[in-house]
């Protein structure tokens, strides 16, 4: 009778370290982090919307703009995610001007660097912030 029962347990540990096998398997498979140039498709859209979110919610009367990007990784897993460092300088314009914006000088004068990890499922065109950190540069 004992060994009736053996034989079902035996089958479902082998069951069970499969399904472990193949879940640890499918994890590597699918996630993998690179460095990727700024030109790449999918980080310009991104940077547009990060550099909106930066100014619709910063308490600067002017808008920011990107200066520079110094490093952009992408990670993927069953979405992509961002990670961007980059340079922003103030602007001449005010937050409802978005056209003809050259950077300020003088007195005015403002740069800061921020790290931003961003969420993006491209395909729908949705973003979202995760990490933020800007300091003054």
């Amino acid at each position: 009778m004992a060994r009736l029962w053996q034989a079902p347990q035996l089958l479902l540990a082998i069951l069970v370290a499969l399904m472990v096998l193949t879940y640890q398997e499918r994890r590597k498979t699918f996630l993998s982090v690179k460095e990727v140039p700024a030109s790449e498709p999918f980080v310009t859209a991104t940077m547009e919307y990060v550099t909106d979110d930066f100014n619709k919610k910063s308490d600067d009367k002017y808008n920011f703009r990107i200066v520079r990007i110094l490093r952009v990784q992408k990670q993927i897993t069953d979405h992509m995610e961002y990670r961007v460092n980059m340079e922003m300088r103030r602007t001449t314009c005010q937050k409802l001007e978005t056209t003809n914006c050259s950077f300020q000088e003088g007195e005015l004068y403002k740069q800061i660097v921020c790290f931003y990890s961003v969420f993006v499922l491209p395909w729908f065109e949705k973003y979202k912030i995760l990490n933020k950190n800007c300091t003054d540069g």
